[in-house]
């Protein structure tokens, strides 16, 4: 399903369910030895994904290991990223002569828990999400306003090897037209970004998806440009 907001020669491969055949080679095992069931599954499944993805790209099985923050450590010249919520397990790869970078994220459409949007959000952001909930209450914004952050990081990380705190991107969801259930969004960094294709990138443009009772969205960010994202348009409401 994340395919549908991808660009032309990402792998992708998603799972709504944890095949009974999917298993972890030995050193992903030390990595997980003791974690939870639910954790488990998790990691197993996303595994297997990564895997079939990368030999959509023509490579041979390889572990997937984590980094310092648990993120998945590619082989060389490969970017990536993985997502998993209840019910949904995704992963998507490229060459690096393709993509500098790329994100996911998936939730579910549900409303978030009381607190975390204000923690998450900036107070013009929760401006955008409550003018986007009344025009549009069939699409949980202030799940999607997160969801969009998550990639962001998802997409920054690999580029700079830093934290990126949820205040430090500052993000607008369009929503397209009426109806639609796909669009696009802005993230506007506020910290000093890295530099890509001679130029400084100070924020990400992304797709989303709202199907199956899940949130999705994506960054993809070119190998040879750096993305400099138009200036929002008018809020709704505004």
């Amino acid at each position: 399903m994340i395919e549908a907001i991808l660009p032309a020669g990402v792998a992708a491969v998603d799972t709504f369910d944890d095949p009974p055949d999917a298993v972890l080679l030995p050193e992903e095992e030390l990595i997980i030895a003791s974690s939870v069931e639910k954790r488990r599954l998790e990691f197993t499944t996303a595994r297997y994904c990564a895997r079939a993805a990368l030999a959509r790209l023509g490579m041979p099985p390889v572990p997937i290991l984590a980094g310092r923050l648990r993120e998945p450590l590619w082989p060389a010249g490969v970017v990536g990223a993985i997502t998993h919520c209840a019910g949904y397990r995704g992963v998507v790869v490229a060459r690096e002569t393709t993509l500098a970078t790329i994100g996911i994220d998936a939730e579910p459409n549900e409303a978030m828990i009381n607190g975390v949007l204000d923690t998450v959000a900036s107070p013009d952001e929760r401006i955008h999400v409550a003018e986007l909930l009344k025009a549009r209450p069939e699409i949980r914004w202030d799940r999607m306003l997160f969801c969009a952050k998550e990639a962001v990081y998802k997409s920054w990380y690999p580029l700079t090897q830093r934290w990126l705190d949820f205040e430090d991107a500052a993000v607008t969801m369009l929503p397209g037209s009426a109806g639609a259930m796909t669009g696009e969004f802005q993230a506007r960094l506020l910290v000093t970004g890295p530099r890509l294709g001679g130029k400084r990138l100070d924020g990400f443009t992304g797709r989303w998806l709202v199907d199956n009772g899940l949130i999705l969205t994506a960054i993809a960010v070119p190998a040879t440009v750096a993305v400099r994202p138009s200036p929002p348009r008018a809020l709704v409401g505004a």
